[in-house]
């Protein structure tokens, strides 16, 4: 619907399209979703452009598009971390997963979002360890700005960040400078200023989301699959990527204060993960997208931590244990988003697809 009144008006018209929204949203008992999530829309309305397609296949192929960065990024962001062999293991444990295979082929915003959270993640650690360096210090104020932009939950991700550069004090994952901590908080802000001029003024983006945040939990889909006790997502996990979590957890309890890589994943899901399991009638695995990568770096430093005592043929090993990882992931997928076959990875579905509810 957005994309089309893009594709008619223009980007001129979006004001139009916000008060639009604010006035049949007004009429609603239950949540619609906004057109603030701008970037996503005028990413499906450039692809419509270039390609031609219509606008749900537009998005969808944006997802498919993002998801693809997300592979490279994620594989750049390991090889930055711990080198080229990290970077090949938990690239092909990122190629393989189930929820990053899932939001390629269908037309949600998670799987952008997530591109713009793994970047403004990776930049942060970029920042800590290269103090004073403006293009890091730009780059990473621009991203969080495009992330605002892109979805309104992006405060869950800005409070995880926050939440790191607050405990490199203890933990010293680098140096924190005056540079860094404008582009926090100025990155934020330049997203919000965007996002109210596209929305044709303060009011309107205010109207937007109190309309959204005030008829979100009122929606029925939300209320019968968005409920559950702190540890839903831990639930999700476990029925969509078994071994993945396993690994990870086994990562989180060996952690000590030398394992600064492993800790800035760990404070970076934690973080996050203790915002968004206290949203009411707003769980979902969708949304947990972002830490597929942060998990699959924690998993790989299981497995190396597991091969470590073989002397002979350590790296073959390694290789076939991920190998086999991949081969289960995928089965995975094909068991919930291709046999059964899943829309939406909730809980009572991931239960019907793997037979555990009949």
């Amino acid at each position: 619907q957005y994309v089309n009144a893009l594709v008619k008006g223009g980007i001129t018209s979006y004001p139009d399209l916000v008060e639009g929204y604010i006035a049949e949203q007004n009429e609603l008992p239950y949540a619609i979703l906004p057109p603030v999530r701008f970037l996503y829309i005028f990413s499906g309305y450039l692809w419509h452009s270039l390609f031609g397609d219509q606008s749900l296949e537009a998005l969808r192929s944006v997802a498919a598009f993002f998801s693809v960065l997300t592979l490279g990024l994620a594989v750049i962001f390991a090889w930055r971390l711990r080198g080229s062999n990290w970077a090949l293991g938990i690239g092909a444990l990122m190629a393989f997963a189930p929820t990053q295979i899932h939001m390629s082929q269908h037309a949600f915003i998670d799987g952008v979002f997530t591109f713009w959270a793994l970047l403004c993640l990776w930049l942060l650690w970029e920042n800590l360890h290269a103090p004073h360096e403006w293009p890091w210090v730009v780059a990473y104020g621009l991203a969080v700005a495009l992330l605002v932009i892109t979805k309104e939950n992006s405060f869950f991700l800005w409070i995880a960040l926050v939440v790191l550069i607050l405990t490199n004090r203890w933990l010293q994952f680098g140096t924190v400078t005056r540079e860094l901590l404008l582009a926090t908080i100025a990155g934020p802000l330049l997203g919000v200023v965007i996002l109210v001029f596209l929305a044709g003024g303060l009011h309107n983006l205010i109207d937007t989301y109190r309309l959204l945040v005030s008829k979100a939990s009122q929606a029925p889909y939300a209320i019968e699959t968005g409920d559950g006790p702190w540890h839903r997502y831990l639930v999700d996990l476990l029925l969509a990527s078994p071994i993945i979590l396993i690994l990870a957890l086994g990562s989180i309890f060996q952690l000590d204060r030398t394992m600064k890589r492993e800790l800035f994943m760990s404070i970076f899901i934690a973080a996050s993960y203790l915002v968004m399991c206290n949203v009411k009638y707003g769980m979902n695995l969708r949304y947990a997208n972002m830490w597929d990568m942060p998990l699959r770096f924690l998993a790989f430093g299981s497995l190396v931590g597991l091969v470590a005592p073989v002397r002979r043929h350590r790296h073959i090993l390694l290789g076939v244990a991920v190998a086999l990882i991949c081969a289960i992931e995928l089965r995975q997928y094909y068991i919930l988003a291709v046999q059964y076959p899943l829309y939406e990875l909730v809980s009572e579905g991931l239960l019907r697809a793997l037979q555990i509810l009949k």
